[in-house]
């Protein structure tokens, strides 16, 4: 699939969810996404289930931040997340070792 929009992925991530994949995770991933088209969301794992949301979590497990283009291209397969993380394109504050599973978590190419 392919994202044209900030919020069509995040208006799909929820159907997207694998709850095999979350079990036993209680966190929160916080996506700040600057730029054209972009927001505040956060998506909110507990008992295999998920629950996107807009908007700032008061307490987030991994905080990830970066421009609308780099969302996109990350989503849409054009660039990995992890040298978009080492060239300062994506910047992650919390536990940071929670990133690594947000592609088994979702379906799409996180």
């Amino acid at each position: 699939m392919q994202f044209d929009s900030v919020a069509q992925v995040f208006a799909l991530m929820e159907g997207n969810f694998d709850p095999v994949a979350a079990e036993g995770l209680d966190v929160v991933f916080q996506f700040n996404i600057d730029g054209e088209g972009g927001g505040q969301w956060h998506a909110a794992i507990q008992d295999q289930a998920c629950r996107v949301a807009t908007g700032v979590h008061a307490a987030p497990s991994l905080s990830l931040a970066l421009s609308a283009e780099h969302w996109l291209k990350i989503v849409n397969g054009e660039m990995a997340a992890m040298p978009a993380y080492m060239t300062g394109k994506l910047k992650a504050t919390g536990n940071i070792m929670l990133a690594a599973k947000l592609g088994k978590l979702f379906r799409m190419k996180l």
